[in-house]
């Protein structure tokens, strides 16, 4: 039984609690705030996951190889790349995925739907989260800041990029010579040498 329902949706909800945390999402309030940057979320356990991010705290570890995560649904994803469990089958290509949000994602490629439109220029998105990288781009906001330098980046693959740059990481290695690169980009193009390419 559901006895609490939302004024709005028509949702109905086990307890008021519950129901509570749901409005927000109309509402827009996001009480709980990052004491790292400027991030903030509508749910504790997602400012949990997300302060994570800045410890590196990865409590989650797999009996299998010991990888660890920040989250524990990360790992339950990880865990199908050693079942090699692939539940989403896409009905247009051959592709398998194992996280159901990628499989959406690569399907509205496929029909060409952008459910996610921004409210200040009319951009148009596959998914929640490419809308909300973009809409930094109007704010300017950039809430990840490199610890060595003080760097804000509005992405965190770009401050991870970045941080590489500090560190010397090179995670990306060309099979055939055993050059090493910052990141996969720079690799593709290093390739290029070997196998005489130009797309250009």
């Amino acid at each position: 039984e559901k006895p609490f329902k939302c004024e709005i949706c028509n949702l109905k909800f086990v307890s008021k609690t519950k129901l509570k945390i749901h409005f927000r999402t109309h509402t827009g309030e996001k009480p709980y705030k990052c004491e790292f940057c400027e991030s903030r979320f509508n749910r504790k356990h997602h400012l949990q996951d997300h302060v994570r991010k800045h410890t590196g705290e990865k409590p989650y570890k797999c009996e299998i190889c010991d990888a660890t995560f920040i989250r524990n649904p990360d790992l339950k994803l990880h865990f199908r790349t050693h079942t090699e469990e692939q539940p989403y089958k896409c009905n247009f290509c051959d592709s398998k995925f194992f996280h159901e949000s990628k499989f959406k994602i690569h399907v509205q490629r496929h029909t060409g739907e952008k459910p996610f439109e921004c409210e200040l220029c009319g951009a148009k998105f596959v998914g929640k989260v490419e809308l909300k990288i973009h809409s930094r781009t109007h704010t300017g906001e950039k809430p990840f800041k490199c610890e060595f330098c003080g760097a804000r980046f509005n992405q965190t693959t770009h401050l991870q990029t970045h941080v590489r740059r500090h560190t010397g990481e090179k995670p990306y290695k060309c099979d055939i010579c055993n050059s090493q690169f910052i990141t996969k980009a720079i690799l593709r193009i290093h390739f290029r040498t070997h196998t005489g390419e130009k797309p250009f």
